[in-house]
């Protein structure tokens, strides 16, 4: 092991030094404790590598090459495009795009002129597209044709000067765009000749006339990207991150990865919307000389088709994807020996599912486990990666180079002792710059402690061990991960909850072998309105309008009415509160005659007395007290389960299926998250 202490000297505002507590120093084996970064934009830095290596290949997509050379002189075709249609310095440019070359162009191109990439998933709704762009102030915006109605909807409710549209076949050779446009071209309806949008092929031309300056002089702390995240309370905001977040996390992913040389693939499966996918899969490639596989969309046998065809030496996942590669037949032939590293993020490898995937690796002859990582789109994407060289159980790592991690109590800045549960916070080269119009939030985020640095209060709740090894517990943000991605419940409550029939909802997070979490949505309608086989159907078409496909519930309950007595003449539902709570049913299994559920935390909010429901299954009785949620289940998600009590005949509401699936998953869902 290397010779490094366990306390590091740090620089801090306004004093001279500072020393933080660093036990991980001493398990970075050949790992420097410190880097130098680059002082470049993110472009230059990737120029600066095709000058390097001009006959390396940048990116593959769909059988075809691109060279370094050839990748930055399409940059430059694209950063010319922008400056003729008017884009300007600090102005905001909405790439609404899977992983396809336009991407790439446009992201770096984008940062070329001087202006900030606003990303989005291409999935989004309607509504949700409409609020990226007046949140971001966008000036333009790129999509597919596939995507061009969804902007059209929403065109005259925003300012948006100019759309770009792109095809996937606009990046293909001619036979393999022959060969699409008469697949998968075929299943989207054409955008209109007059629609009042840029084609890529124009917008490539209108470049080509132009002769001014198209660079503009950038400085590494300078903004740069937007991306998406709920911050500390689950409500959707654009984080503006820097070309030093970037390019800082460039250098410490290659440090981390000593095996890593230039030429080596990346199998760029996460989008590029997505923090993951962005830093580590492409930027942290392509400013090392790395080659980035674009893979716009796959399914679990498609994957493991790619890992066959191009045999990668880096891939990056979420770890439901690699339960369902695991649960897919006919892999006996599948060699992984060309694996240097595969990385976990975007939600909790369990320890189980990490143990059954070293197996999987082992059996297909790769030398290496699986690696998980922790982060925050606060800080990019992974600020903290288990060691090539060792890792222990249960932990999600050691932090990057230059970047440190304490714990702190929840809801204060006091370091906890190593081995005492609190809040992650972090510091570090990737800290973002803000929370796009929100200084509040940002202020609460990023403080500054007794030591003078820089912290992010993460809002999870985790460990430190006394060597430095990270241990995340579960999250204090009110957010369902559901396939690595964030969905945020008071969102989609808010938008239930505009619909004429609805009084009120909720929504949860229900455990899911496959996705780890799936969305769950509570409905209480208003009078007059009936919980019917046809109220759902139209609140699920009502959702597939406003609500992104990744998030939409996959299961609507429904009650007609609010019970409006509880003890001593207060309401059983607390309703929304502080943090909402959930109405359903919880469910004994079949073995459990009673049970007394309860927590005292909540007892001042509901003036000193003690809420009792009556939930059953087979005319069981159970007394549920209310409970804190922020106490009794992390902050993980909102659970209540009701039920009408005695005086109301026990009777369910309407929908309920005391013996089926539905309140089989209201047991599990609750059990998983108390034993979290």
């Amino acid at each position: 092991m290397s010779n490094y202490t366990t306390a590091a000297v740090r620089p801090a505002p306004e004093t001279k030094t500072c020393i933080v507590q660093a036990p991980w120093l001493r398990f970075y084996d050949t790992v420097p404790a410190t880097l130098t970064y680059s002082k470049k934009t993110m472009a230059e830095a990737v120029f600066e590598i095709a000058e390097q290596y001009p006959d390396y290949i940048a990116w593959d997509f769909m059988g075809g090459k691109t060279t370094y050379k050839k990748a930055a002189e399409e940059i430059r075709a694209c950063a010319r495009a922008l400056m003729a249609m008017g884009v300007r310095e600090n102005d905001r440019v909405t790439i609404c795009m899977p992983n396809v070359p336009q991407t790439v162009a446009m992201f770096y191109a984008v940062n070329l002129v001087g202006a900030i990439a606003n990303m989005i998933h291409p999935l989004s709704s309607e509504g949700e597209i409409e609020f990226y762009i007046r949140e971001s102030g966008s000036v333009a915006a790129i999509t597919l044709d596939q995507f061009y109605g969804k902007f059209e909807s929403i065109r005259a409710n925003v300012d948006l000067p100019h759309l770009i549209i792109t095809s996937v076949a606009d990046a293909l050779s001619p036979v393999m765009k022959l060969g699409y446009k008469l697949t998968e071209g075929r299943k989207y309806p054409p955008v209109p000749k007059n629609a009042p949008v840029v084609f890529w092929k124009d917008f490539l031309k209108n470049g080509e006339r132009f002769r001014g300056n198209y660079i503009r002089p950038r400085k590494a702390e300078d903004g740069a990207v937007i991306l998406y995240s709920g911050g500390t309370t689950g409500v959707t905001k654009g984080i503006l991150l820097s070309n030093l977040n970037f390019n800082a996390l460039g250098a410490q992913i290659i440090a981390t990865n000593p095996m890593f040389k230039p030429g080596d693939k990346m199998l760029a499966i996460m989008p590029m919307f997505h923090g993951f996918g962005l830093g580590v899969s492409i930027h942290s490639m392509l400013v090392n000389g790395g080659r980035c596989i674009l893979i716009p969309r796959f399914t679990p046998q498609t994957y493991a088709e790619l890992l066959k065809k191009h045999k990668p030496n880096f891939i990056a996942g979420v770890p439901t994807l690699y339960e369902a590669l695991l649960r897919l037949p006919g892999l006996e032939d599948l060699d992984l020996s060309c694996l240097k590293g595969v990385f976990s993020g975007g939600d909790s490898l369990s320890v189980e599912l990490k143990k059954r995937f070293d197996k999987f690796l082992k059996e297909h002859k790769a030398t290496i486990e699986v690696r998980e990582g922790y982060g925050t789109t606060e800080c990019v994407t992974a600020s903290c990666l288990t060691p090539y060289h060792m890792s222990r159980e249960g932990s999600i790592g050691i932090p990057f180079p230059d970047t440190f991690y304490k714990i702190v109590r929840v809801g204060t800045e006091e370091e906890l002792p190593y081995g005492e549960e609190g809040e992650i916070c972090l510091s570090g080269p990737t800290v973002m710059m803000e929370y796009v119009g929100h200084p509040e939030e940002t202020a609460n985020t990023l403080r500054t402690h007794a030591d003078g640095m820089t912290w992010v209060h993460t809002g999870d709740l985790g460990k430190m061990d006394e060597d430095g090894f990270i241990y995340f517990r579960q999250r204090i943000k009110r957010m369902i991960v559901t396939s690595g991605y964030n969905v945020y419940p008071s969102q989609i409550e808010n938008i239930l909850d505009a619909h004429d029939a609805v009084h009120m909802s909720c929504v949860i997070g229900v455990p899911d072998p496959l996705k780890m979490q799936k969305v769950k949505a509570f409905v209480m309608l208003k009078p007059g309105f009936e919980a019917s086989a046809e109220t759902k159907q139209e609140l699920l078409a009502y959702c597939r309008k406003h609500v992104a496909k990744y998030a939409m519930p996959y299961a609507f309950m429904c009650s007609v009415k609010i019970p409006n007595k509880g003890c001593k003449g207060r309401p059983n539902i607390v309703g929304k509160a502080r943090h909402k709570l959930a109405i359903g049913f919880f469910c004994l299994p079949d073995n459990r005659k009673s049970a007394f559920i309860g927590h005292n935390d909540l007892i001042d909010f509901i003036g000193k007395r003690r809420c009792q429901f009556i939930c059953c299954r087979q005319n069981t009785p159970v007394a549920i007290s209310v409970f804190h949620i922020n106490q009794c289940i992390g902050h993980f998600c909102d659970l209540l389960f009701y039920a009408p009590n005695e005086k109301d005949g026990g009777q369910h509401s309407q929908n309920s299926n005391p013996n089926g699936q539905e309140n089989d998953d209201f047991h599990a869902g609750y059990t998983s998250l108390l034993n979290r």
